[in-house]
């Protein structure tokens, strides 16, 4: 009997077996198409779910590949019921085809008319197709290609989309491989990264979906890749304005945009332009229950449009982007989890999965910063823990989150990397302005000006500044090459994705090679060591272990 580090289970879920010697190559084999749900010391938790499969045969998985990973890894004979299941809900993926019809406009064709009578019968269709040319095709209303779409995820059978897209006006863009550095500087040449070309022609190829790829990866320039390839006027959709601003000057060095091609459409500015960066924020705002913004999606003949942290989408873009199908849309992220549980949305209204990079591979290529994380647990002295044992159920994390012992154990790690340039990042501001004034260290919150926020960025890019206190608006989207240190002391509670980002914050890859650090301060035996188990989650399935060590280990001497 082979000696694998999986157990295969009839219920879908797969057990890894840590310590295992090939616990590494089986958690890469198996990373395309499983989802981690727990990952303690021991034994991770993986689950086959049908989106997750149907994610891998978008990217170009097919069933035979999925079987054999799970027969080759597996401890012990693997139930056939579940090769079977796996094989059939793959099928499913692609069984209803949306085209372009030489007659009839947009249709849904199906390769299994019992499959098309049974989506025809539903409720759920009703009003979204047309007249039935024959028994296996009917006609779609161009309108409803988004939302037939998201109907058909949620009936079990994903239509794969090959109806194209409308070119959108035609405007230039080429990439120039002799960047320029933003406030001057040697101009350095560049060439796109193998893992960065293959993302842009999975997409590409693909028509519309998602490309994943770790934090640090240069996400930004496979957008500007994919802009190049489609020559068309682009709207990129960002989390802020800040990060606007970003993708502005990066455009700007990476590719022959000027200033003058390039439009903010934010808060404070509303210029329309070629290519257009506006913020999820201001297309998201209400006056007297109208989007007033959204005739921006409708400004110009858009042929491409970018979805940046599209795992951060608001609701309201989900509700836009039904209507812009015949669009091609590509949505960057690093890590498709969202805790809204909407990935079903993603994946129907942007697309697919196509491109998806391993954190580990890619820092084995040496493009992102090896990474140690530790988790810090600190005793709360008798006082906190009876306040805390009697707290209401709804006060009990932030009482633990921002337990007082938090802010010695940041200055004894602070002084533990007396040359690194250090991000203390958290969640509650009166626990945020404490370390600031602790630490001696400007602080930057939501209440922090763009102007001001950009300063003490490029203050602490330059080494001006070498400790900076955060709240969640550093999470996304801010470039801080740098930072090589992260100290994390309360968060959006269990949430993975922000996990994923903050540490992202420091694996910008270092000039020296030096190792980044990422501590989680948390606090022993609360609902703050159980959610600090959750978050970290999504980072033990890209292969990060944390160390777990005691707070008195940061005492002062």
């Amino acid at each position: 009997m082979p000696d694998g580090p999986l157990i295969v289970q009839s219920d879908k879920s797969l057990l890894l077996e840590v310590d295992h010697p090939r616990a590494d190559e089986c958690r890469r084999a198996i990373a395309p198409f499983a989802e981690l749900e727990r990952a303690p010391e021991h034994v991770h938790t993986y689950r086959l779910t049908s989106l997750g499969l149907w994610n891998a045969r978008a990217a170009g998985h097919d069933a035979e590949q999925v079987v054999n990973t799970l027969i080759e890894y597996s401890r012990y004979p693997v139930p056939h019921a579940l090769l079977v299941d796996v094989a059939e809900t793959m099928d499913r993926y692609g069984r209803l085809t949306l085209h372009a019809h030489p007659t009839h406009g947009l249709v849904l064709e199906a390769s299994d008319r019992a499959v098309l009578a049974e989506v025809l019968k539903s409720r759920r269709t009703s009003g979204l197709l047309g007249e039935r040319i024959d028994d296996q095709t009917v006609v779609v209303h161009p309108s409803e290609r988004g939302h037939l779409k998201q109907v058909l995820v949620k009936l079990g059978w994903p239509a794969e989309d090959l109806a194209g897209y409308v070119d959108g006006e035609k405007h230039p863009i080429a990439l120039t491989h002799d960047a320029v550095p933003i406030g001057g500087g040697p101009i350095k040449h560049w060439e796109l990264r193998p893992y960065q070309a293959q993302a842009v022609d999975a997409f590409w190829y693909g028509g519309s979906g998602v490309v994943v790829l770790p934090c640090g990866a240069g996400k930004t320039i496979v957008g500007a890749a994919s802009m190049a390839k489609s020559g068309t006027t682009t709207l990129i959709l960002v989390t802020n304005t800040v990060s606007a601003r970003q993708w502005k000057d990066e455009l700007i060095r990476r590719t022959t945009l000027t200033e003058d091609e390039i439009g903010e459409y934010s808060g404070t500015r509303k210029e329309i332009k070629p290519v257009t960066i506006a913020t999820y924020q201001v297309l998201t705002t209400k006056r007297k229950g109208v989007y007033s913004h959204l005739e921006l999606l409708d400004a110009r003949d858009w042929g491409l449009i970018v979805y940046d942290e599209v795992h951060l989408l608001p609701a309201p873009i989900f509700r836009m982007t039904a209507d812009l199908q015949a669009r091609r849309r590509l949505g960057l992220t690093a890590t498709l989890v969202r805790e809204d549980g909407r990935e079903d949305e993603v994946f129907s209204l942007i697309g697919p999965k196509r491109y998806d990079a391993p954190w580990k591979d890619i820092e084995a290529q040496g493009y992102i910063a090896p990474a140690d994380c530790v988790e810090v647990r600190l005793t709360l002295p008798e006082s906190e823990r009876m306040t805390y044992a009697i707290a209401e159920p709804e006060d009990k994390y932030r009482l633990a989150a921002t337990a007082s012992g938090k802010n010695r154990v940041v200055s004894r790690i602070v002084e533990t990397h007396p040359d690194d340039q250090v991000l203390v990042i958290g969640q509650y501001l009166d626990q945020l302005e404490e370390l600031s004034a602790h630490l001696d260290a400007p602080l930057i919150t939501g209440a922090t000006t763009v102007r001001e926020r950009q300063r003490l960025f490029d203050a602490f890019r330059s080494g001006e500044v070498s400790r900076l206190v955060v709240s969640k608006v550093a999470n996304f989207s801010i470039d801080l090459p740098e930072a090589s240190v992260a100290i994390q002391v309360s968060g959006s509670f269990g949430s993975r994705q922000e996990e994923a980002q903050r540490l992202g914050r420091v694996m910008r890859p270092k000039a020296d090679g030096r190792t980044a650090h990422f501590y989680a301060v948390v606090a022993r035996d609360t609902v703050d060591q159980d959610f600090a188990a959750h978050r970290q989650r999504f980072l033990a399935e890209q292969g990060y272990a944390y160390r777990i060590t005691d707070a008195e280990d940061f005492d002062p001497a």
